[in-house]
């Protein structure tokens, strides 16, 4: 097993990890109008916290550094308290050390926290998510003692009919809730799913939907988006059959990140299992590191290979 497996991009940050593009995508979140030459600094972290697959992008504009994270299934509650150890990295990475010791304030970029849905599931147009909803109760009253440390997290549905007005003002992310959308119809149809996205980025570049982008990438976006779907598909079908790791899994994605090499960062137990089969580590390996019967893993094996055929 390797400890320094890649991490893959997800077609969102392969698309987005352009400043012209990102720059596009944060004037419509924000409704702000930046010109083209706003400098932007990307310094999105060499290992993420949230899964095997790159899903983040965070960059600095503006006396601001935004991370800006893409979302596909079930939105985590617990995202404020991953994006606090986040942006503590990310600090870490924009800040000399030796400069918090000295005695003068030291000025930092002001965080934004965005995270983009574009799951399934039932979600409002926005929400705010907020790290003091996870505090335990105390016997202190607010306020009497110490500071409040708060993280809050805007949650944007970017799913057809939702922010329509925010997603056309910028062209590609419309053009990626429009592939999104294209792929999810053919593969609603009865299409294989390898067959729904080949048919959907031939339709985008003759209707000259992210034309450049899917010609100069169309085989990354195959495999890019398979292996997402193939991810998702079979932790909710493994969850729907009831396994009690799947609906151990919220809980156990806090209690388990870290675990030597199998902890991997931020991924539930679910998540780390199907990235550990879909990279060919042997059943007993994977059992042995997550703690879970190697029946189980077979059958999550079936069902990867029931999606993938």
């Amino acid at each position: 097993m390797s400890a320094n497996r890649e991490y893959k991009s997800s077609v969102f940050t392969a698309l987005f990890n352009d400043p012209g593009k990102l720059l596009s995508l944060y004037n419509a979140i924000t409704s702000n109008t930046l010109s083209s030459e706003t400098p932007i600094e990307i310094a999105t972290l060499e290992k993420v916290l949230f899964t095997k697959r790159r899903n983040d992008i965070a960059f600095v504009l503006g006396g601001k550094v935004v991370v800006l994270i893409e979302h596909q299934s079930t939105i985590n509650q617990n995202m404020p308290l991953r994006l606090l150890i986040y942006i503590a990295r990310v600090y870490e990475k924009l800040v000399d050390n030796s400069a918090i010791y000295m005695s003068r304030l030291l000025k930092i970029p002001r965080p934004d926290f965005i995270v983009l849905y574009n799951g399934l599931g039932s979600f409002p147009a926005e929400k705010t998510l907020r790290l003091s909803d996870a505090y335990a109760e105390t016997l202190t009253p607010a306020g009497v003692l110490g500071g409040l440390l708060e993280l809050e997290v805007r949650v944007i549905n970017i799913n057809e009919g939702f922010n329509r007005s925010l997603v056309e003002r910028c062209e590609p992310l419309s053009g990626y809730v429009r592939l999104t959308s294209k792929i999810r119809a053919n593969n609603a149809s009865g299409m294989e799913f390898e067959a729904a996205v080949t048919k959907a980025v031939k339709e985008c570049i003759s209707e000259g939907i992210l034309k450049e982008f899917l010609e100069k990438h169309a085989s990354e976006v195959l495999n890019m988006l398979t292996t997402e779907w193939n991810e998702e598909t079979a932790i909710e079908v493994w969850k729907s059959e009831g396994r009690e790791e799947g609906r151990e899994e919220g809980r156990e994605e806090g209690r388990e990140e870290g675990r030597e090499e199998g902890r991997e960062e931020g991924v539930g137990i679910s998540a780390g299992i199907v990235r550990a089969l879909m990279e060919k580590e042997p059943i007993e390996d994977i059992a042995a590191r997550y703690k879970v019967p190697v029946e189980l893993i077979r059958q999550l094996q079936s069902v990867l290979t029931l999606h993938s055929a």
